[in-house]
């Protein structure tokens, strides 16, 4: 079923809503004045972890971060 009605400029320019909330979410923490900037681009960090799983069992976990550059 296609419809034509209005969609989400985010879903229009290609993005995600996850990938639309990240943005948004950054350019708020750069508008923030000191001390709260730094607060809030150190609590920007992820640090998450992932496990592959061969034969129906989970192998040793590794530890990623997911930090903007």
């Amino acid at each position: 079923m296609s419809s034509s009605a209005a969609q989400p400029f985010w879903r229009a320019a290609g993005m995600t809503y996850v990938t639309y909330s990240n943005l948004c979410a950054s350019l708020v923490r750069q508008c923030l004045k000191e001390p709260y900037r730094s607060e809030a681009l150190s609590r920007e960090k992820v640090h998450f972890n992932v496990s592959k799983w061969v034969d129906g069992k989970p192998e040793k976990p590794t530890i990623r971060t997911d930090t903007p550059e």
